[in-house]
């Protein structure tokens, strides 16, 4: 029988570990895999940093270990001719290639909120964002609160949505709008990676963009002199200007992962982009309280849950989102903070779990750079460590950007990389 250190409680909440051996016993031989998606956490050489990055610099432990004791590599997340989005680059790291089932940003996250799209409807990310002296100052207007968001979404509404816009709120900036009965080609811009850049120059263009401006334009109008934001200017936060339409596309599906691997897996993250392609390859979702989508996430619950959801799933998928955040802030102390969290509380006891497991694998990788000088997302190819059962050629290199370069191992197709870390 197999100890692999699940904590099971029993109805009086009282540790009861032979209750997981009995539960596991009838996987007995079944190889156990984790992965583990700190994301945006590649960057480059950073001054304030001493020339390191903030994964080079951060205090890793289990990483470096995991690094040494197994492979380093180098993995392009992001295929040529897409952007360097978190939708193309986390499709590419569950197998899935973004060249034939990408149709959008927000397709993906209405799948996540159980929003029914039809054939021929046309759905978009809808941000609330700063706006300030036609420059786009904040993708995430100061991650405004869910409650301030609410109300906001509620006066768009009742002013911009008929029978064939309708508009669904989300969490703190995160909204989607969907079209019905229309048409667009368009080409519209993530209001992250323009931070700075005047607005005009971002715009929706193409066919339908008239409508999508129109609708921004009405927004600023309803969101000027508003009471939640003459709070936030007391108070000296970014105020919700106006809001911002883009990731649009039509509705999406991906083949289910259980069938292509043979594998029943589950994912753990507190952002919609995630949950719906979880969803759409057949993933169970597992909540964490307190985990929020941003640095101040509930790292130790996340890390928690994953071991727990060892006992049930044969793959367990972890995102956080922290550096990504931090990135985008151009901050390098909070990035290098979390990439360090993410080390102590998910890749540590996620690891030490593993190993008392008869066959596993663990990896762990960024989805894509957020580089903290510019604060947009890069295409360029991210580190990579896996570790475990039949995976040798140990080397010398401790977890970096570089070291990961200097090893010679590279998957210039991400959506390779799932089938390399589980047959490999």
């Amino acid at each position: 029988m197999i100890d692999c250190g699940f904590r099971i409680t029993n109805e009086r909440g009282e540790s009861n570990p032979q209750a997981a051996l009995e539960r596991f016993e009838t996987r007995v031989g079944m190889t156990k895999y984790v992965v583990v998606i700190p994301d945006g956490a590649a960057d480059e050489p950073l001054d304030e940093l001493g020339g390191k990055t903030p994964l080079a610099a951060a205090q890793t432990p289990n990483l470096d270990r995991i690094s040494t004791e197994g492979r380093l590599g180098l993995v392009r997340t992001v295929p040529e001719g897409f952007e360097p989005g978190s939708d193309v680059a986390q499709m590419s790291l569950l197998g899935y290639d973004p060249a034939r089932y990408y149709s959008g940003r927000a397709p993906i996250e209405a799948a996540a909120r159980g929003i029914r799209l039809g054939m021929e409807d046309w759905v978009f990310r809808c941000n609330l964002v700063t706006i300030a002296d036609g420059l786009m100052v904040d993708h995430s207007a100061g991650h405004i609160s869910t409650e301030e968001a609410s109300t906001l979404v509620e006066e768009l509404q009742s002013h911009l949505t008929d029978e064939r816009v309708s508009l669904y709120p989300g969490v703190s900036y995160r909204h989607l709008l969907v079209f019905r009965g229309m048409e667009f080609e368009v080409r519209t811009y993530p209001p992250h990676d323009h931070i700075g850049k005047a607005v005009e120059k971002i715009l929706p263009r193409g066919k339908g963009a008239d409508v999508l401006i129109q609708l921004m334009n009405q927004s600023q109008q309803l969101f000027a002199g508003h009471d939640i934001n003459r709070v936030r200017q007391d108070l000296g936060e970014n105020q919700v200007s106006s809001i911002w339409l883009w990731g649009q596309g039509k509705q999406a599906r991906l083949d289910s992962f259980r069938k292509r691997y043979g594998l029943r897996g589950a994912a753990i993250t507190a952002v919609d982009l995630v949950r719906g392609l979880a969803k759409l390859v057949g993933f169970d979702l597992i909540e964490v309280p307190g985990a929020t989508g941003f640095i101040d996430t509930n790292y130790e619950g996340k890390g928690q849950a994953a071991i727990e959801a060892m006992e049930k799933y044969d793959l367990v998928f972890v995102h956080i989102e922290a550096p990504d955040e931090a990135g985008h802030e151009g901050n390098a102390a909070a990035k290098t903070k979390a990439i360090e969290q993410v080390d102590r509380y998910i890749v540590g006891p996620v690891l030490h779990a593993l190993e008392r497991c008869e066959s596993w694998r663990i990896l762990v990788l960024p989805d894509h750079p957020t580089p903290v000088h510019g604060g947009a997302h890069s295409a360029a190819p991210v580190p990579f460590a896996m570790a475990g059962t039949q995976v040798s050629g140990a080397s010398i290199w401790t977890k970096s950007e570089a070291n990961a370069a200097q090893t010679g191992l590279r998957i210039e197709k991400g959506c390779e990389l799932m089938e390399y870390f589980l047959k490999s």
